[in-house]
């Protein structure tokens, strides 16, 4: 999109430097790249604020998330606590002689 307005833009700068016996198309060819700069403008602009909202939101679902009880970090009623970790090997002693 920005790409065609920098288009459009760059073709009506053309057509204003190329010839004088052509205004009118020339400064309709104008308004239209004007027109396009600032609807691409605001199409940016509405975007940014979407993300910035998506953002404020899902940033919002996390700390609510981190701050609510969830269900699976508490373990179930009536669950078998779970088994404790096997205790770790000592290295084979590698200096023997």
């Amino acid at each position: 999109m920005t790409k065609s307005v920098l288009i459009a833009a760059a073709l009506a700068l053309a057509l204003v430097g190329c010839s004088d016996s052509n205004k009118a198309a020339a400064d309709k060819a104008a308004a239209d790249a004007k027109a396009a700069t600032e609807k691409a403008a605001q199409a940016t602009k509405d975007a940014a604020d979407k993300a910035a909202q998506a953002t404020k939101e899902a940033a919002e679902k996390a700390k609510d998330a981190m701050s609510s009880p969830s269900s699976s970090s508490a373990p179930a009623p009536g669950a078998a606590p779970a088994p404790a970790p096997a205790p770790a090997t000592p290295p084979a002693d590698s200096t023997k002689k």
